[in-house]
């Protein structure tokens, strides 16, 4: 009965540190979470989405569907990479006719795997937001989004959104076309965003 004793303490003396040891030197996971959500890296997209950093004068066209004189807003955008680098939010303020502000927010991001773009807006104006993406085609310099609806029995209304940068960076161009039935684009909205002269750039991590 003694030996037995003698036999279990060296082996709980001995061999289970021993063991413990072991098992704090496995290098431990980096990132657990890798596992099920793989990390991705930034695309061409993203190499263009840079681009539009910087402050911007902004003026905002607004073409009225009855063929009306179109009714200009002028305001403010400021524009930044966040999440490391992965996406870009858009920051607008525009100054309204009555005196008031409104404000805008868009988060712009791109898909390396499926080469989509895609942009969700929300503003102060109203309490829905908008989503849009683009076909998986892409050429480097123009981004073009249709409007997606996240419920497929209330489709609502179609239409696309339009970017590209002019004049060596110095322009940034938006544009929002309604699309009838018969396939037609029609101008609604014209955001001509120009870059303000001390060019800074603004990084939120």
């Amino acid at each position: 009965m003694k030996s037995t004793l003698v036999v279990a303490f060296v082996v709980v003396t001995l061999i289970a540190p021993a063991l413990l040891l072991s098992q704090e030197l496995k290098p431990p996971v980096a990132d657990p979470q890798s596992t099920y959500e793989p990390q991705s890296k930034t695309g061409a997209g993203h190499a263009l989405l840079t681009q539009f950093v910087g402050d911007w004068d902004v003026v905002k066209t607004f073409y009225p569907a009855s063929g009306g004189a179109p009714v200009q807003t002028k305001g403010e955008c400021k524009q930044y990479m966040v999440q490391g680098g992965h996406f870009l939010q858009s920051d607008f303020t525009f100054f309204e006719r009555d005196g008031k502000t409104s404000t805008g927010t868009g988060i712009s991001g791109f898909d390396p795997k499926t080469n989509r773009f895609t942009t969700v807006w929300y503003d102060s104006r109203q309490t829905t937001m908008s989503i849009r993406q683009s076909d998986g085609t892409f050429d480097g310099k123009n981004i073009v989004l249709n409007a997606t609806s996240l419920d497929p029995d209330r489709p609502g209304r179609r239409n696309v959104a339009k970017a590209h940068l002019e004049e060596d960076g110095r322009v940034l161009l938006h544009q929002h076309f309604a699309i009838s039935d018969d396939g037609k684009e029609r101008l609604m909205i014209d955001l001509r965003l120009t870059r303000k002269a001390n060019r800074e750039t603004h990084r939120k991590e």
